[in-house]
């Protein structure tokens, strides 16, 4: 944590600057401990573009997905709130909440998310509420760097500021007549800084929760030049442990999603062997124009059951690569 300060405002708005792709950004997910339901949502401000991106991603234990996708309009950077999802800091570091009220689409087979344009004209949607209590299990990660030369988490394109905490999640998911409590773990994320999807050229993002309290952040991420970062920690009895090495395995579906994971960590303290199997995928994407040009990138978010040390627990595999000429960046690495 020395090439990183964390200060307690930073849990609070930040005052957007003149970049034009300026954003602030929340996520929280969170996933019952007794069975295979939970999710995750996002809210982004993109105030200088004039709007946000609201994500709900909701896993229900049927194998459906529940979901929200929108660019609602705000003007300004004072609030998260948006679209109907909203967040809010009970205790700076220690306690927030997080809240969804509106139409969801449900998608009885994930794979019709590969078509979201039809989707989105002909799926069908129920009304939905999400709200979750996120009280931190872990210290906060990360923060502003403390000069130009330490790298952010995620490459300085893609966030100058940036932390991360662990917590213990309580609330309610409720899809038209179904009610399913969450009563579990999860993690939640802080970002703020200029941002493109597509700076990312590819990363593989894990995180996950065990019944104990444990739990795990891992990223590798690789350059255009093909040169990777590995970055990330381990909880365990509610102190973080660096990553000082980390190798990964993945399994795929012939449709090019990732279907297992093995991974491999050392810090100071441990070595530990981990594995993931994907229970449901969201494969989603994401557009942009620039110069002339349609960017794109797929994001693959996988409710994964991970096992750990005798352990079994809940959490997420993020798979984020760009596609050019047709082609995964990262695939199959």
């Amino acid at each position: 944590m020395g090439d990183f300060v964390m200060r307690r405002d930073d849990e609070m708005m930040h005052k957007p600057d003149a970049s034009v792709n300026f954003n602030e950004s929340v996520y929280t997910n969170g996933f019952n401990t007794a069975s295979a339901v939970g999710g995750w949502m996002r809210l982004g401000n993109r105030v200088n573009e004039g709007y946000a991106e609201l994500s709900v991603c909701l896993y229900l234990p049927d194998g459906r997905i529940a979901c929200q996708f929108q660019r609602p309009n705000i003007t300004g950077n004072e609030r998260f709130e948006a679209g109907g999802l909203s967040y809010a800091v009970i205790e700076p570091l220690k306690k927030v909440s997080m809240t969804f009220d509106g139409e969801l689409m449900i998608v009885n087979d994930p794979n019709a998310l590969r078509d979201p344009k039809t989707l989105f004209a002909d799926g069908p949607r129920l009304p939905g509420h999400v709200h979750w209590t996120l009280e931190a299990e872990s210290p906060v990660h990360g923060g502003e760097p403390v000069n130009d030369a330490v790298q952010t988490m995620y490459g300085r394109d893609f966030s100058r500021g940036h932390f991360n905490q662990h917590a213990r999640v309580r609330g309610e998911i409720r899809v038209g007549s179904d009610t399913f409590p969450i009563d579990g773990h999860g993690w939640r994320d802080h970002s703020w800084g200029p941002r493109y999807w597509q700076v990312i050229y590819w990363y593989r993002l894990f995180l996950a929760n065990f019944p104990n309290g444990d739990g795990l952040m891992l990223l590798k991420i690789t350059d255009e030049s093909g040169k990777s970062r590995r970055v990330g920690v381990l909880l365990v009895d509610g102190e973080y442990e660096d990553i000082v090495d980390m190798d990964l395995t993945t399994q795929w579906t012939e449709q090019k999603d990732p279907r297992r994971v093995e991974i491999g960590v050392r810090t100071a303290k441990r070595k530990a062997v981990i594995a993931g199997e994907i229970i449901t995928l969201a494969p989603l994407r994401n557009r942009r124009k620039a110069n002339g040009q349609t960017l794109e990138s797929r994001i693959a978010e996988g409710f994964t059951r991970f096992s750990w040390n005798g352990q079994q627990g809940y959490g997420m595999t993020e798979y984020i690569e760009r596609i050019e000429d047709g082609k995964l960046a990262g695939y199959p690495l």
